[in-house]
């Protein structure tokens, strides 16, 4: 197949980890017979730099007529100024906005080899594998009003919290639809949806919707837990989830939880959907890390496996994307570490050491 892809590379490590990525999709495209046309285009700090736009119009544009967008990491403190006008972040935002991907998907799930890893006890994360569904476009990060204001008392902010039904049902379709296949590949079938119902007038519609939601998938087990008890639960019980469905706020906040489960936020991929037939966003969660940018100790893997789920979900390529999560398994398995996930005296590779052995591994 032939397919158009736009690369962010953006800020800190985010050039370094897409390299990694393309050199796996060229990889793929040579031993499937594909042709992926990747087109590099300015975004977040490094595009205010140089234009003044976080999302440059040329960007957008760009990204808005091919088939996906593969994004490495925006932000970093440079930029960090909380009383500037213009932020890293807001082009994210508006990319979000523009190509209608309302449900982050957020896989969370435990390599074997890398169980110890984590910061906890090996036999709590053993077999873990949660998917997050995060609502991306509306909730408080989109509310209005917004803004600040000095008053009598001094600096004021607000930002307001807001959902409606369309905004509840479209992600909890999204999160019962994982769901069911994930039962028919032998998973649980069981959909939590986390709020805060008790104090938000939010969170009770999104509740009341999401049980209205529940009951066209009765093939599906379904439970509410507060956003509170959520955050306790994926430390003492992480295995007794499936999928898990919540706001923006909220998915933000549990989903990077959840990424310590595994020992590290460099091995968490991430995939950014709207409609069928949408361009889909993927990016690893890990973020900039502007401290080691240019250090080549980066771990590549999230992109790469966030790669894998953009051949699966806006490609239609299973099969590729599966050959590319295998090769990860067997690089992990095989005893290779980046510095993130290395153990005391374990011999670490680098950031293209890594995705040389990914590419080995095809």
């Amino acid at each position: 197949m032939e397919a158009k892809i736009t690369l962010l590379p953006g800020d800190g490590i985010g050039p370094e980890v897409v390299a990694e990525a393309e050199k796996v999709l060229a990889a793929i495209a040579s031993k499937f017979g594909h042709t992926f046309a990747t087109q590099s285009a300015l975004a977040g700090g490094i595009a205010i730099d140089k234009t003044g736009n976080p999302l440059p119009e040329e960007t957008l544009g760009m990204c808005l007529e091919g088939n996906a967008v593969l994004l490495g990491a925006v932000g970093g403190p440079k930029w960090s100024d909380p009383t500037a006008k213009v932020r890293p972040e807001q082009g994210l935002l508006k990319l979000r906005k523009s190509l209608g991907a309302f449900a982050n998907i957020r896989p969370v799930r435990v390599f074997p080899a890398l169980a110890e890893a984590s910061p906890l006890k090996a036999d709590r994360v053993e077999n873990v594998d949660i998917v997050f569904v995060r609502e991306l476009t509306g909730g408080i990060y989109f509310g209005t009003p917004q803004g600040r204001e000095t008053v009598a008392n001094g600096r004021s902010g607000h930002d307001t919290m807001r959902y409606n039904e369309m905004e509840i049902k479209r992600v909890l379709r999204v999160a019962f639809t994982l769901a069911q296949q994930r039962k028919a590949a032998g998973g649980q079938g069981k959909v939590t949806s986390v709020d805060k119902a008790n104090v938000l007038a939010s969170s009770r519609v999104w509740r009341e919707v999401a049980h209205e939601v529940a009951a066209e998938y009765p093939d599906i087990g379904y439970e509410d837990v507060l956003v509170d008890a959520m955050a306790m639960y994926l430390i003492n019980r992480p295995g007794d989830f499936d999928v898990v469905v919540t706001g923006n706020m909220f998915g933000d906040i549990l989903s990077d939880e959840a990424s310590m489960i595994t020992g590290s936020l460099g091995m968490l991929p991430s995939a950014s959907l709207g409609e069928a037939g949408s361009v889909g966003l993927y990016e690893p969660i890990h973020g900039s890390a502007p401290d080691i940018a240019g250090q080549g100790i980066a771990n590549p893997l999230a992109t790469i496996l966030s790669t894998a789920m953009m051949l699966r979900s806006s490609l239609g390529l299973e099969a590729e994307a599966g050959v590319v999560e295998t090769a990860v398994s067997q690089v992990l398995a095989a005893g290779h570490r980046t510095a993130d996930i290395a153990k005391p005296g374990e011999t670490k590779v680098g950031t293209q050491e890594m995705g040389d052995l990914v590419v080995a591994n095809l």
